[in-house]
């Protein structure tokens, strides 16, 4: 069976009209690989003057991957981290026991206008990594593998494809891999290609044997076969999944955990420490101290 499912994005509003394609979690499959979060966001036009702001927040037990197709957000976080992400890089949030991060438009963007267009997913950290320190890792596009195969342009993100291994380091068997083709292409997914995986249509439309996958779904791919996808000609898509995770993983707002009793009491620490101004768990982030985003009710 070369596809086992087939997820419709659900609409979600961040705030200020700004929509998103939720596509993970859905309520029929929770996850693929590590991969247990997935929004799609763009492409929006922002005239000049306007912005993105999502304001300072929380996360534990996870790690956020920021993947942009144009236009630029600035990331800055409880460590200290402030940059701008722009195309074809990841940017890698580990949250582990406690972050903080806030994104917005950068100044520049924000005042001669951009257009925005990219992907965020969130994925697991194993159990006995959940409480590890917070960190950030920027990887520039020129860092990650990209090549060709036939009219295919591919980039590895995370994990390793075709023989080649993205210098992104993550302590579980992973795979994110962006694709693109110039025009008409068949790509076989080998099926020793990670245990889970799914294909994903950013733009344009693919087809996996008699199946047409359209543009902002999600293909659930079968784990034991060659998967031979067809790409029509300008078609964005992206590959993620990997190994099954050690454990469910309960999520609730910005926490994911394997242990519902470590999300319960992230909820207290981040009231705390609003109501502190900031706390050795989840500090301020410097340079974006005056708003942060409550527990929703």
């Amino acid at each position: 069976m070369q596809i086992s499912r087939i997820i419709e994005p659900r609409m979600h509003d961040l705030g200020g009209g700004f929509i998103v394609r939720r596509v993970l979690p859905f309520h029929a499959h929770r996850s693929v690989g590590p991969f247990v979060f997935f929004d799609h966001f763009g492409p929006v036009e922002f005239d000049p003057g306007a912005s993105f702001n999502v304001l300072p927040h929380p996360h534990i037990g996870l790690s956020t991957v920021t993947f942009m197709f144009d236009g630029a957000i600035r990331h800055r976080d409880s460590l200290g981290t402030d940059l701008v992400i722009e195309p074809g890089a990841v940017n890698w949030m580990t949250a582990g026991r406690g972050i903080v991060h806030s994104e917005r438009t950068p100044d520049s963007h924000r005042k001669h206008g951009q257009v925005m267009h990219g992907l965020q997913t969130w994925v697991a950290l194993p159990r006995d990594e959940e409480d590890r320190a917070p960190a950030f890792i920027h990887h520039p596009a020129d860092t990650l593998p990209a090549f060709r195969m036939g009219n295919v342009r591919v980039k590895v993100l995370a994990g390793s494809a075709w023989e080649h291994t993205s210098p992104v380091s993550f302590p579980w068997p992973i795979l994110y891999v962006a694709l693109e083709a110039d025009s008409d292409a068949d790509i076989i997914l080998p099926a020793e290609m990670a245990i889970e995986r799914a294909l994903y249509v950013v733009t344009g439309g693919a087809q996996i044997g008699d199946s047409i996958v359209p543009e902002g779904r999600m293909a659930v791919l079968g784990t034991d076969t060659d998967v031979t996808v067809k790409l029509a000609a300008g078609t964005k898509a992206v590959v993620c999944g990997g190994a099954p995770m050690d454990s469910p993983r309960k999520m609730d707002w910005n926490f994911v955990s394997s242990d519902s009793a470590k999300i319960e009491q992230a909820k207290i620490d981040w009231t705390a420490a609003m109501e502190a101004g900031g706390s050795a768990r989840f500090p301020l982030v410097p340079g974006d101290e005056e708003e942060w985003i409550p527990i929703p009710s």
